[in-house]
């Protein structure tokens, strides 16, 4: 990683703290099935996880989907997911980053627009609540990413500042890009590291257990006071 040292680090939760992409493929391949009739195969659906539900559902399928179905989808894919949640798990050292970061001396701020039951979920799962510095949730964005929106609200709660986003898909590759702050990538999620840096990741590592271990590294040191 190149320029300033960061002050605050942004932490995607969905496929980089927890281990959801797949499970969120089942249940929008569900949903597809049972409210458009759609059979959309699994490799599609993920390549476009780490989007909302607002720019997932025109991205697979189209906008005359989106029109007619948008929403029972969306609503589909949720029913389906919370049935799903008590199947994830903490991605190998999700904790063990979080701590090291704060150890740090950094600000850590969840970046997410997961539902807020969800990131609730997450953090018991993580047992992250005192830990971190703040999370968001979809409460907080009207656009999710690749849209910066949730990026930008996640760096106000950090503070400002410089910023770095460790994240898993290539969405959130295009939401730091546009957010203006740097980016690296972890392939927990799914996606390969040749794709992940091609939308922009300064670095790849496979998982946060790896990543944990190679900070220094990765530039993860606080930026000095002042």
């Amino acid at each position: 990683m190149s320029g300033d040292r960061p002050a605050a680090v942004l932490l995607d939760v969905d496929g980089t703290l927890v281990d959801t992409n797949w499970l969120h493929v089942i249940a929008w391949q569900r949903a597809f099935r049972s409210v458009a009739e759609i059979d959309v195969p699994a490799q599609r659906l993920h390549h476009e996880v780490g989007k909302g539900g607002d720019q997932f559902v025109p991205s697979v399928a189209g906008d005359a989907v989106e029109e007619r179905f948008g929403d029972a989808l969306r609503d589909a894919h949720d029913v389906g997911y919370e049935e799903l949640i008590d199947e994830v798990r903490p991605l190998p050292g999700a904790r063990d980053l979080i701590v090291a970061l704060k150890e740090r001396g950094l600000t850590v701020v969840l970046a997410s627009s997961g539902k807020q039951e969800e990131i609730d979920h997450y953090l018991d799962l993580l047992d992250a609540r005192e830990l971190l510095d703040g999370w968001t949730t979809s409460d907080d964005v009207e656009s999710t990413k690749p849209e910066p929106d949730v990026l930008g609200v996640a760096l106000k709660l950090a503070g400002g500042g410089p910023a770095l986003l460790i994240g898993d898909s290539l969405w959130d590759c295009e939401a730091a890009e546009r957010a203006g702050i740097p980016v690296i990538a972890l392939l927990a999620g799914g996606f390969c590291a040749e794709e992940l840096r091609a939308a922009g990741a300064s670095a790849t590592y496979d998982s946060p257990a790896e990543l944990c271990s190679q900070l220094d590294a990765a530039g993860l040191v606080a930026a000095p006071a002042g």
